[in-house]
C-alpha cells in the first residue's frame, strides 16, 4: 500500500484538530421542531418563564428540544409529545407555528391560562392522537378543520368559553374515544352525524346552557359509549328509547334540562349502568319497573320532576343501589316494604310526594342507611321502633306527615344521628331522655306535635345541639337551667307550650345563641338582663307570657321592637333603670291589658311630644345663641350641638354642618342600633344622605373609640358593595357619620312585607346563606350600612342585581366565631382580635403559616362532623376571595352566590345533598 504523502498527513492532522475543536469552529443550530416550540415560550408571560422550572429547561442552544421538560421525541428526534398541564403560560393566543410539528401525537395544554381562538391550522396535525386544551379561556368556535385529525382518539375542549355550533365535521374522527365539550357556551343542537362515532366511549356536553334541540336518536348507535353527560343544558324533547341499545353505558347524566316525557323502559336493558341522573327535568309518567333489572346501578336520581304513580317494588332488585332519590315528584301509594332488601343503600330520599300508608319497619334492614328523608308526604301510623337498628343513620326527616304515637326511645341507639326532624305530625307522649344521650345530635326539631311532659334536665348531656326547636306542643314545667350548658346552641325554640316559672338566666351562658323564642307560654319573673350580653342574638320573642318588672336599659334591649314583649301585662319599660311608668296604672286598678297598653301608648306619646317640643325650643334657643356668640360650653353629661365643629369630608360636599344639624329631628329617624341612631337628611341641593349619630358612652363603659375606629376602617374602604362613608362631623359631645342614602327600604321591611316566607327562609336571607342570597338575587339588592350585620341594616336599592356589603367580612366572622362577630364588621372596633390584628390580616397570617387550616375556626366549631368543618373551610375560602386587597379582584354577589351554591350543606336546610356537581373533573390525559 502506498504511504500517504507528507502533505496528506498534515491535512489529516488539521482535520482532526478541527473536529476536536468544535466549540471554536462549528455552530450547532436548533432543529425546526425546537424553533416551533420556542414560539410558545416567546408568547408566554415573562413572569411565567422566570418562575417555571419547566420552561427554564427550554434552552435555545440545544440541538434538539428532546431534553426539554414536557417534551418527548421519537428515535428520529422529532417531537411527538407536548405536555405542559397546569403550567402558567398566560397566552393571549395559541401560536399557529405549533402546527408545523408534523409528527406530534399528543398535546396537553390544559389549565395553562390560554385565551384566544383555536388555530384552524391545528387541523394539519394529522398524527395527533390526543388534544387537551381544557380549563382555559379559549373563545370562538371549534374549527371545522379539526375534523381532519383522522388519528385523534381523545379531544378535551371542556371548561373554556367556546361558542357557536358543534361542527358536524367531528363525525369524521372515526377513532375518537373521548369527546369532552362540557362547560362552554355552545349553541345550536347536537349534530346527529356524531352517531357515526362508533368508537366513542365518553361524550360530555353538559354545562352548555345555550345548547338546545332534541337528543339525536342516532346516539343510540354508540354501543361502546360508557358515559353520556348533557346536564345543565337547554336540550329538550324526550329521552330516546334507542338509548336502550347502549349496552356498555355506565353513566347517564341528563339533569337540569328541558327534557320531558316518560322515562323509557328500554333503559332497563343498559345492564352496565351504574349512575342514572335524571333529576331536575320535566319528566312525567311512572317509574318503569324495568329499572329493577339494573343490578349494577348504584345511584338513581329522579327528584325534581313530575313523576306519578307508585314506587315500583322491582327497584328492590337493584341490589347494588347506594343512593335512591325520587323526592319532589307526584308519587303516590305506599312505600314498598321490599325496599328493605337494599342492604347497601345509604341514602333514601322520598320526600315531597303524596305517599301514604305506614313507614315500613323493613327499612330497618337497610343497615347501611345514613340518610332517610320521608318528609312532606301523607304517611301515617307510628314510627317503627326498629329504627334503632340503623346504627349508621345520620339524618332522619319525617316532618310534614300524619305520623302518630310516641317517639321511640330506640332512637338512643342511633349513635351517629346528627339531625332528627319529626315536626308537623301528630306525635304524643314525652320526649325520650335517650335522645339526649346522642353525642353527635346537632339538630332536634319536634315542632307542631302534641308532645307533653317536661324538658328533662338531661338535655344538658347533648352538648352537640345546635338547634333545639320544640315549639307548638304541650310541654310544661320549668325550663331547666341546665340548658345553659349547651354551648353550641344557636336556635332555641320553645314557643306555644305550657312552660312556667322563670326564664333561666343561665341561657345567657350560650354565647353563640342567635334565636330565642319562648312566646305563648306561662313564663313569669323578670327578664334576665344578662340576655343583653348575647352579642350574636338576632331574634328574641318573649311575647304572650307573664313577665313582670322592667325591661332592661342596656343597648341591646333598646334596639328591640315592641313586638318582642307584646301581651305581658305586668311588664313595663323602665325610664330611669329603677322605676316603671306602668306601676302607676296598676295602682289605679286597671285590669284590662288592652286598656293598659292604650293608656301607656297615649302617655308615652304625650310625654315624647312634650319632651321633644321642649328640646326643640331649648336647642333652637341655644343654637341661636351659639351662632351669635361663637361657642358655648357643653352642659355636663348631656349632648349638645355647640360649636366648634370638626367637619371632615372624604369628597367634595355641597352642604354644611348647619344643614346636617337642621335634619336631626325625630321625624327623620330611619333606624336605631347598638351603636347609634340613623337619620334621613335632605340637603338644600336635594341630595339625600344618611346621618348616624353615635350613642354617647360613659368613660368607663367602652375603652375603644368606636367612632375613630369606624372612620379608620370605612374611610379607607372603596368597595362596590358597601355604603360609602361621605365624611364625619364631631364636637366635644356629638359624633356624626355621613353615608350615602339608600332609598328602597331595608331587608327587615322586605321580610315583613312577604308573609309567604317561613321563618327558616327569613333567617337564611338574614345571615347570607346560599338559598337566602339566591332569593335576594331575584327580588332586591342588599347593601350593608356600616357595622351592624342584621336585617334592618341590609339596605335595598332599585337594581335587580345581588350585592351584599363586604360579604366576605361578614362570612369571615361567622367562620371564626369571634367576639362581637355579628355586631362588628370584621372586628373593626375590636382591638384584641389575633394579637391586635385586623381580623382579615389575622386570618391571612394564619393561612400563610404551617398550621392546619382548621385552626382558624373557633375551637367549639372544630369538633363538628368533618363534612360540616369542610363546608366552613370552603366558606372561609370564599370569604377570603371577597376581601382581596384589590377591590377589582373581589367577586360580585352573583359570583358569590354561584360559589356558595357549590358548598354542600345540610339537606334540610339548603336542598338536596344528592345532586352531583355540574362541573366534574374531566382531565383524563
Amino acid at each position: 500500500m502506498e504511504k500517504p504523502s507528507h502533505h496528506s498527513l498534515l491535512f489529516y492532522s488539521f482535520l482532526v484538530m478541527m473536529i476536536t475543536s468544535t466549540k471554536t469552529f462549528f455552530v450547532v443550530s436548533l432543529s425546526s421542531d425546537g424553533e416551533a416550540l420556542l414560539s410558545l415560550i416567546s408568547a408566554a408571560d415573562q413572569s411565567a418563564k422566570a418562575s417555571s422550572s419547566i420552561l427554564s429547561s427550554w434552552n435555545p442552544s440545544s440541538p434538539t428540544p428532546c431534553s426539554w421538560q414536557g417534551i418527548t421525541c421519537s428515535p428520529q428526534n422529532r417531537v411527538i409529545s407536548l405536555s405542559l398541564p397546569n403550567t402558567f403560560l398566560n397566552l393571549s393566543s395559541l401560536p399557529s407555528q405549533l402546527s408545523s410539528l408534523s409528527s406530534l401525537q399528543l398535546v396537553n395544554l390544559s389549565s395553562t391560562n390560554i385565551s384566544g381562538a383555536i388555530p384552524p391550522s391545528f387541523g394539519l396535525l394529522t398524527h395527533l392522537r390526543l388534544l387537551d386544551l381544557s380549563s382555559n379561556s379559549l373563545s370562538g368556535t371549534i374549527p371545522q378543520e379539526l375534523g381532519q385529525l383522522s388519528s385523534l382518539q381523545f379531544l378535551y375542549l371542556n371548561s373554556n368559553k367556546l361558542s357557536g355550533r358543534i361542527p358536524s365535521q367531528l363525525a369524521n374522527l372515526t377513532f375518537l374515544q373521548v369527546l369532552c365539550l362540557q362547560d362552554n357556551l355552545f349553541n345550536g343542537s347536537i349534530p346527529s352525524q356524531l352517531g357515526s362515532l362508533v368508537s366513542l366511549q365518553e361524550f360530555r356536553v353538559g354545562g352548555n346552557p345555550f345548547l338546545t334541540g332534541e337528543i339525536p336518536v342516532q346516539l343510540g348507535l354508540l354501543t361502546n359509549l360508557t358515559t353520556f353527560g348533557a346536564a345543565a343544558t337547554g336540550l329538550s324533547g324526550v329521552l330516546p328509547p334507542t338509548f336502550g341499545n347502549l349496552i356498555n353505558l355506565q353513566t347517564l347524566s341528563l339533569y337540569d334540562t328541558e327534557v320531558f316525557g316518560s322515562i323509557p323502559p328500554e333503559l332497563g336493558l343498559c345492564s352496565e349502568l351504574r349512575n342514572l341522573y335524571l333529576h331536575m327535568n320535566k319528566l312525567t309518567g311512572s317509574i318503569p319497573p324495568q329499572l329493577g333489572k339494573l343490578q349494577k346501578l348504584t345511584s338513581l336520581l329522579l327528584w325534581g320532576n313530575a313523576l306519578s304513580g307508585a314506587i315500583p317494588a322491582e327497584l328492590s332488585n337493584c341490589s347494588s343501589l347506594v343512593l335512591l332519590d325520587a323526592s319532589a315528584n307526584d308519587l303516590s301509594g305506599e312505600i314498598p316494604a321490599d325496599l328493605g332488601k337494599l342492604v347497601f343503600v345509604e341514602q333514601l330520599h322520598l320526600s315531597d310526594n303524596s305517599l301514604t300508608g305506614l313507614i315500613p319497619w323493613q327499612l330497618s334492614n337497610c343497615t347501611s342507611l345514613t340518610a332517610l328523608q320521608l318528609d312532606k308526604n301523607q304517611l301515617s301510623g307510628t314510627i317503627p321502633w326498629q329504627v334503632g337498628n340503623l346504627k349508621y343513620l345520620q339524618s332522619l326527616f319525617l316532618w310534614g306527615n300524619l305520623v302518630s304515637g310516641t317517639i321511640p326511645a330506640s332512637f338512643g341507639n342511633c349513635t351517629e344521628l346528627y339531625a332528627l326532624d319529626l315536626s308537623r305530625n301528630k306525635l304524643t307522649g314525652s320526649i325520650p331522655e335517650e335522645i339526649f344521650s346522642l353525642k353527635k345530635l346537632s339538630k332536634l326539631l319536634l315542632l307542631g306535635n302534641s308532645l307533653s311532659g317536661g324538658l328533662p334536665r338531661t338535655v344538658a348531656n347533648c352538648e352537640s345541639l345546635v338547634r333545639l326547636r320544640l315549639g307548638e306542643n304541650q310541654l310544661s314545667g320549668h325550663i331547666p337551667k341546665e340548658i345553659g350548658q349547651l354551648q353550641n346552641l344557636v336556635f332555641l325554640d320553645l314557643y306555644m307550650n305550657h312552660f312556667s316559672g322563670g326564664l333561666p338566666l343561665e341561657i345567657a351562658n350560650i354565647t353563640v345563641l342567635e334565636l330565642l323564642d319562648v312566646h305563648n307560654n306561662y313564663i313569669t319573673g323578670e327578664i334576665p338582663s344578662l340576655l343583653g350580653e348575647l352579642v350574636n342574638l338576632e331574634q328574641l320573642d318573649l311575647s304572650r307570657n307573664s313577665f313582670t318588672g322592667p325591661i332592661p336599659v342596656s343597648p341591646f334591649f333598646r334596639t328591640l321592637s315592641s313586638n318582642s314583649y307584646l301581651q305581658n301585662p305586668r311588664l313595663c319599660e323602665s325610664t330611669d333603670g329603677t322605676s316603671c311608668s306602668s306601676r302607676i296604672v296598676q295602682r289605679n286598678g286597671l285590669k284590662s291589658a288592652k286598656t293598659v297598653a292604650l293608656i301607656s301608648v297615649v302617655l308615652a306619646s304625650v310625654t315624647i311630644i312634650v319632651i321633644a317640643s321642649f328640646a326643640i325650643v331649648v336647642r333652637n334657643h341655644r343654637y341661636a345663641m351659639e351662632k351669635s356668640s361663637g361657642a358655648l360650653t357643653a352642659s355636663s353629661g348631656a349632648e349638645d350641638f355647640s360649636y366648634p365643629w370638626t367637619f371632615i369630608p372624604f369628597q367634595k360636599l355641597n352642604f354644611t354642618v348647619d344643614n346636617i344639624l337642621d335634619c336631626l329631628k325625630e321625624e327623620n329617624v330611619i333606624g336605631k342600633g347598638c351603636s347609634g341612631i340613623v337619620y334621613k337628611a335632605e340637603m338644600p341641593n336635594g341630595q339625600l344622605i344618611a346621618v348616624k349619630k353615635l350613642w354617647k358612652t360613659k368613660q368607663d363603659e367602652d375603652p375603644v373609640d368606636s367612632f375613630a375606629a369606624e372612620i379608620q376602617i370605612l374611610g379607607h374602604i372603596r368597595h362596590r358593595n358597601i355604603v360609602k362613608l361621605l365624611g364625619y362631623c364631631s364636637n366635644r359631645s356629638v359624633k356624626l357619620l355621613l353615608y350615602n342614602y339608600i332609598s328602597n327600604g331595608n331587608l327587615q321591611q322586605l321580610l315583613q312585607g312577604n308573609r309567604n316566607l317561613d321563618w327558616e327562609t327569613r333567617y337564611k336571607i338574614a345571615v347570607g346563606s346560599a338559598q337566602g342570597l339566591a332569593y335576594l338575587h331575584h327580588d332586591c339588592v342588599p347593601t350593608i350600612l356600616h357595622r351592624d350585620v342584621k336585617c334592618n341594616n341590609i339596605l335595598l336599592d332599585s337594581k335587580h342585581e345581588a350585592y351584599l356589603a363586604d360579604f366576605g367580612l361578614a362570612k369571615l366572622m361567622n367562620s371564626t366565631n369571634y367576639h362581637h362577630a355579628m355586631s362588628r364588621v370584621a372586628g373593626a372596633v375590636e382591638p384584641h382580635i389575633g394579637d391586635g390584628l385586623h381580623i382579615v390580616e389575622w386570618v391571612k397570617k394564619k393561612m400563610g403559616s404551617f398550621e392546619p387550616a382548621v385552626s382558624i375556626l373557633d375551637a367549639k366549631l372544630q369538633g363538628l362532623p368533618d363534612q360540616m368543618v369542610q363546608e366552613m373551610l370552603q366558606t372561609l375560602g370564599i370569604a377570603m376571595f371577597c376581601v382581596n386587597s384589590s377591590p377589582a379582584e373581589r367577586p360580585t354577589m352573583k359570583e358569590v352566590v354561584a360559589l356558595l351554591m357549590e358548598v354542600k350543606s345540610p339537606p334540610e336546610e339548603w336542598g338536596k345533598t344528592s345532586q352531583p356537581l355540574i362541573k366534574q373533573s374531566s382531565n383524563q390525559s
